[in-house]
């Protein structure tokens, strides 16, 4: 069986929780959708923070809404080596044990104590969707990328709710290494 996932590709962003939003942009600030991302809900904000590791800064961050219960920030591995923090591979929300941040933003400044990943790649699939493709939440699986720079994505997780619609997120770093673009299909082999 063989079943098809549109790609898109996860530049680096951060979510925040409103108190973090409040204290970089001041009290009772609020998040402005500039554009709407594939899956129901979610969004890409005007608002944008600076970032600042050790080694250097990440300007132009975007805030995705809506606003989370905890703030993580995420980014790929090329990003991490350019600011100097050694971020862990993990799923978006696993943020125990990971390095903290320092954040500005227009009205003040955080240090984050730990948030900083690099998203794993991932699947989200509704459970209709799911049982097409023949996988559960959480399942493990291989991802097929066709091309002249063809490759096979191991270890990519599926994660699985009605309230996602089919798109597999990869980062910058891994997107490029396949030549991938936006809404490209991709097949989930096992």
């Amino acid at each position: 069986m063989s079943y098809k996932v549109p790609v898109g590709l996860s530049n680096k962003h951060i979510h925040l929780t409103q108190e973090h939003l409040d204290i970089l942009f001041g009290a009772g600030s609020e998040l402005h959708p500039e554009k709407w991302l594939k899956q129901p809900g979610q969004y890409g904000s005007y608002e944008k923070v600076e970032v600042v590791g050790p080694k250097g800064t990440l300007k132009n961050v975007r805030i995705l809404g809506p606003l989370r219960k905890a703030s993580q920030l995420e980014i790929s591995l090329t990003d991490a080596r350019q600011i100097g923090i050694k971020a862990p591979i993990r799923e978006s929300g696993d943020i125990e044990g990971t390095p903290g941040i320092k954040i500005v933003g227009p009205a003040g400044e955080l240090q984050l104590e730990k948030g900083v990943i690099v998203a794993s790649r991932h699947i989200h699939l509704s459970t209709e969707q799911a049982k097409e493709a023949g996988v559960v939440d959480k399942e493990i699986v291989k991802v097929q990328c066709p091309g002249e720079r063809a490759l096979v994505f191991e270890n990519v997780l599926c994660r699985v709710s009605d309230a996602f619609v089919a798109e597999m997120h990869v980062d910058l770093d891994e997107g490029n290494a396949a030549q991938l673009e936006n809404g490209q299909l991709l097949e989930i082999i096992k």
